[in-house]
């Protein structure tokens, strides 16, 4: 779940997974934009994973695509939601996490050299 934040280029905070015995694990990526998580049953070959994300940065479809390949699943059911639509007084409201011009622009001009 973490290389799958890493991989959709989402701020990871923090992560907490609790594994069950005799099996499954449930957990949580908190990331900057929201957060992903897992709850899983082996027994029935089955996993719950919700990818919640907001702003333009993170793309949830390549965690998905990364989880999807690393599973093996052989079926997958998706749904897209689209929440916190905010239209305040005509202005759109973008997210964007703190320092992230600075780092854009370190990254420019690495690449420009």
């Amino acid at each position: 779940m973490q290389e799958a934040a890493a991989i959709s280029q989402a701020h990871v905070v923090q992560s907490v997974f609790h594994l069950f015995n005799p099996h499954g694990v449930s957990g949580v990526v908190v990331i900057a934009e929201s957060h992903f998580a897992i709850h899983t049953w082996p027994e029935y070959g089955y996993a719950a994973i919700d990818l919640f994300t907001c702003g333009e940065q993170v793309d949830p479809w390549k965690a998905f695509e990364f989880l999807k390949e690393s599973f093996k699943a052989s079926k997958v059911m998706t749904m897209e939601i689209k929440r916190g639509q905010l239209d305040v007084k005509g202005t759109e409201l973008h997210y964007k996490p703190p320092g992230l011009e600075a780092k854009k622009d370190l990254l420019l001009t690495k690449v420009s050299t």
